[in-house]
């Protein structure tokens, strides 16, 4: 029933520069890297309707033209049936009468076929959003996927980088007229798709100097991004697709700004976007003069390196990951009565002694009244002899019983039994910090003092947070190497290689190649790492905790595994591995965080703070079953 309805390309082309006249369209010579708008397919489609409601009208014509390089490739025109009659006002408008589309096809037939026509190709249409409206609601109706094409709308482009003093209105007549198009709109489907096509060469033509060159610009091309910020997306010109990270330099060439990304282009062209609405990173785009990148063969190595980019270089617009170094730890000191404190290092004979690191010292801080609440250690900073002064007094903390003041009195065995439930605490057993949490909760909250309650909560969550970065970090802090592998989506491996937690070397095995002799290469060449002198070891705790997220993806294998035991005794008794306590904070946490992690009081207690805290002081006092493993 449908027939002539593509018809081949007249031959109709742009012309060159030279040959066109003042203000008529001319092909655009692009030689952008990536998707140059020359390669890419347009479909430019216009649609005649009996309304202007897709839900309500219907459509009585579709006129399309495919065109690549600037050189038409294939037309499509065809009335279609509304199976309803035209209004006169449409008539006058259009000229399509209903004698005319009498016997034409019904859009059940003529759909499937344009959609076929456009298929892979960016949509383009003057008011797109009345013309993909109408093409959307018909799939509806027929229940056909809706193939979700990229729409570039002309009227969008042109209110850019067409002023009201070229053009009274954006309207297809008046750019048509602007254009020098060949072609005049009179309201019929395929001509005005041919006037459009003009103008939309033109329009890429002028957005070609705001940087608009590809494909993927054509996003964001109506976007309000200054010129000036637009026109600097050349700098990610040559930048690989791959996995990399970044660096924004200055005019002296220092590094404004380390970032990673999965593909290196994209993401440096994100940047000179409105997808980019940091008013900082902003600021440093339009300082910005170059983009250095750094590839890298897989996502983590890139996630690294951006870290000990960061870390070396402090750009002045990373605010993360600035400083691994001053991240705080909590630990028990070394004399007579021993107390918690606050320290940036930590030995690595202390290690056994100390959680974290945290993210901040007030995180230290809450996790340090997590730990005294339960433990009841001392809070004085000054060292205590074993025996008291006879000069010496108690603190105000004596006199309220909360501290069994060692300064005054002998309080040997007593005090000695605290540090022993404290260094349980820091050591792989948060059930006594849970205990203690869980009963200081209850309480508070049957007196009303939801505050207090709500300061318990983030007494221990803190402290829960530390301790089980701790417990998940050390095994793998001690290994001298580890060796893992994780398939990849085109059937190879990705392998890692890691030393004392540190990320020593990776490498991808493309498939039905010989993966072990891959494994033996990486071995051999990877970074030389020495055994680690204190916390938190050969590498930063971040890093760290990125190749722990890797290794526990689904899937992830240990090839090799050489693993040290926490202690002498661990190493007798064969409990030497990659294992976490059974009562630790890695058990406890992810048990509580949902309700724990809640930001507002209201969020936390809920409308019935009573009956809320009874059942966050019920889910903290359920027993862990199970050991949680390695990958």
């Amino acid at each position: 029933m449908i027939e002539n309805l593509l018809r081949p390309a007249p031959g109709r082309r742009l012309l060159r520069e030279d040959e066109a006249p003042r203000g008529a369209p001319v092909q655009l010579g692009l030689d952008e890297i990536g998707t140059p708008l020359v390669d890419a397919t347009f479909v430019v489609v216009d649609l005649e309707t009996t309304g202007g409601s897709p839900r309500e009208s219907a459509i009585t014509e579709i006129g399309a033209v495919k065109v690549r390089g600037g050189e038409v490739i294939g037309e499509f025109q065809t009335l279609v049936n509304p199976g309803t009659g035209i209004p006169p006002t449409i008539t006058v408008l259009t000229g399509i009468t209903n004698a005319m589309v009498l016997t034409a096809p019904p859009i059940t037939e003529v759909l499937p076929a344009f959609l076929d026509f456009s298929h892979g190709a960016i949509l383009v249409a003057h008011n797109a959003r009345f013309d993909v409206g109408f093409l959307r609601a018909a799939c509806e109706r027929m229940d056909l996927a809706w193939p979700r094409p990229q729409v570039v709308d002309t009227v969008a482009l042109a209110r850019r980088v067409v002023t009201r003093d070229e053009a009274p209105n954006h309207k297809l007549a008046s750019l048509a007229r602007l254009f020098g198009s060949a072609t005049a709109p009179d309201h019929r489907a395929l001509t005005d798709a041919r006037a459009t096509v003009d103008v939309l060469h033109a329009l890429l033509s002028r957005m070609a100097g705001l940087g608009v060159t590809h494909v993927e610009d054509l996003v964001t091309a109506a976007d309000p991004v200054p010129a000036a910020r637009r026109r600097k997306s050349t700098l990610a010109d040559g930048l690989p697709t791959g996995p990399g990270v970044y660096q924004f330099l200055g005019p002296s060439g220092d590094i404004l700004y380390v970032g990673t990304a999965v593909n290196l282009r994209r993401r440096v062209r994100s940047y000179f976007t409105a997808a980019e609405k940091r008013r900082r990173i902003s600021e440093m785009v339009d300082l910005a003069t170059a983009v250095r990148p750094v590839p890298c063969a897989t996502e983590l190595e890139a996630a690294v390196r951006e870290l000990r980019a960061i870390a070396e270089h402090r750009p002045p617009y990373n605010r993360r990951s600035r400083a691994p170094e001053r991240q705080p730890w909590v630990r028990l000191t070394d004399e007579a009565y021993p107390r918690l404190s606050v320290v940036r290092h930590v030995p690595e004979a202390a290690a056994g002694r100390a959680i974290g690191p945290f993210s901040s010292r007030d995180q230290a801080e809450l996790a340090v009244a997590a730990l005294v609440a339960a433990t009841g250690l001392r809070t004085c900073r000054q060292r205590l002899p074993r025996t008291p002064r006879p000069s010496a007094s108690a603190c105000v903390l004596a006199e309220m019983g909360s501290c069994v003041a060692p300064c005054v009195q002998h309080t040997g065995g007593e005090y000695d039994e605290r540090v022993q439930r404290a260094l349980a605490a820091l050591g792989g057993d948060a059930s006594d910090v849970v205990a203690a949490a869980r009963a200081s909760i209850t309480r508070l909250s049957r007196q009303q003092r939801y505050e207090e309650a709500g300061r318990r909560r983030d007494e221990l969550l803190a402290y829960l947070r530390g301790a089980s970065r701790t417990e998940r970090h050390a095994p793998l802090r001690r290994a001298p190497q580890i060796i893992a592998a994780c398939r990849r989506p085109d059937g190879g491996w990705e392998l890692l290689l890691v030393r004392y937690g540190r990320f020593a070397g990776t490498a991808v095995s493309s498939r039905g190649a010989p993966v072990m002799s891959v494994v033996e290469a990486l071995a051999a060449s990877g970074e030389q790492v020495e055994a680690p002198a204190g916390l938190p070891g050969a590498a930063t705790a971040e890093e760290t905790e990125l190749i722990l997220r890797w290794l526990e993806r689904p899937g992830c294998r240990l090839v090799e595994a050489t693993l040290e035991a926490p202690d002498e005794a661990a190493e007798g008794s064969g409990e030497a591995g990659w294992c976490l306590p059974l009562t630790g904070a890695s058990a406890a946490l992810p048990r509580l965080h949902e309700l724990l992690s809640r930001q507002t009081e209201h969020e936390v207690l809920g409308p019935d703070p009573q009956e809320s805290v009874a059942r966050l002081a019920a889910a903290m006092g359920r027993r862990t079953s199970g050991v949680t493993g390695a990958a």
